[in-house]
């Protein structure tokens, strides 16, 4: 966009130089080398073969403003645990797959994921703030499964003839890696399907990526056509920091529901201190713990695995420390079901007590 500057005698034109918003300068100068990271943390570097041998397939990206909040020389800091590639990483371990939750088989169109009654998933990019080594969509096909760019028109059209829809989750990757105007149009988009009620977007990007939480984004995100929730993702207390804090202040001032999802991560938060800590950690932050995910077998993050039997012990100390509302629910993701499944439900030893 051009502006015009008037001097006597004379039109010029000068074109209007745009900066990139800070959240994406920093999203673009994330650390992708393992010896910069583990240089960065003062780590040892006998850590550094092994690092880049589990990145070849699935690469390190971690951005600074998260890296700032690890210990230094720490090797089992928690937050460092979720992004730091490791040897076992490339073990081959039973039951452990590329798609643990049947991601391709619940595809209808590009980029949409029809699982469960009433809502529908849109994997609206491949792109991460952030590549956590648990993730579950770690080999998930984007190149394949996801439309041409801006090309929505075939997930539109199934959402618009089933008027039993009444919900729409933003994911990816992470959808907030994506710039504000892209997400304004594909929201405007979905908000001329009159059977839609609510517009919910899941990530990651404003924990690792505070400054993320722009006016542009309150503006398409603010309730009005329909109901808005943002869930994010933090799996320990000391991942959320005053600019989190802020930046969800803004958004409940906007209107916007705020609901937080963790998984359950060996050597991350498989404490109840841990637990209890995050959990009144984000109700301060004005988030309410939402759901406590068992790790999804996907292969290469076998190491995250917490046992059936602790995690609900867990829980049930978790239960036993807090109010209600300030536990999340412990749930597993099992192909095939119409919802998320409570962890109790998918042991047998405990659907028959």
């Amino acid at each position: 966009m051009n502006r015009e500057i008037r001097r006597p005698h004379m039109i010029t034109r000068t074109p209007e130089v745009r900066q990139a918003p800070l959240w994406q300068r920093q999203q673009a100068a994330a650390i992708t080398d393992p010896a910069q990271l583990i240089e960065r943390l003062g780590l040892d570097r006998a850590l550094l073969a092994a690092a880049c041998r589990a990145a070849e397939p699935f690469r390190l990206r971690v951005p600074e403003p998260y890296v700032s909040r690890m210990r230094p020389g720490d090797p089992d800091d928690p937050l460092l645990r979720q992004v730091l590639p490791l040897d076992v990483e490339c073990d081959d371990v039973a039951g452990f797959v590329d798609d643990p939750v049947a991601d391709g088989e619940a595809m209808r169109a590009p980029g949409l994921l029809h699982k469960y009654p009433g809502r529908v998933l849109l994997v609206t990019t491949g792109a991460c703030a952030v590549h956590c080594r648990y993730c579950f969509r770690r080999h998930f096909p984007y190149a394949d499964a996801n439309p041409a760019r801006d090309a929505w028109d075939a997930a539109l059209a199934y959402i618009s003839e089933r008027p039993d829809i009444s919900e729409v989750i933003l994911s990816g990757g992470d959808p907030l890696s994506l710039s504000d105007g892209r997400l304004a149009a594909l929201a405007g988009a979905l908000g001329e399907i009159p059977h839609l009620k609510r517009l919910r977007v899941h990530s990651r990007t404003p924990v690792v990526l505070p400054e993320r939480i722009t006016d542009a984004l309150l503006e398409w995100l603010r309730p009005g056509r329909f109901e808005t929730i943002l869930v994010i993702h933090a799996n320990h207390a000391r991942e959320v920091d005053d600019a989190l804090r802020q930046g969800m202040d803004r958004l409940r001032a906007a209107g916007v529901t705020l609901l937080n999802q963790s998984v359950l991560l060996r050597g991350v938060n498989d404490r109840v201190e841990d637990l209890k800590a995050l959990s009144e950690t984000l109700f301060q932050a004005g988030v309410l713990p939402y759901y406590l995910h068992q790790l999804d077998p996907v292969r290469g993050a076998a190491h995250f695995l917490v046992p059936d039997t602790r995690a609900l012990a867990l829980h049930r100390q978790l239960a036993a420390s807090l109010p209600g509302y300030l536990v999340p629910r412990l749930v597993r993701e099992l192909p095939g079901r119409e919802s998320k499944t409570p962890l109790t439900e998918s042991i047998p030893e405990c659907r028959k007590t």
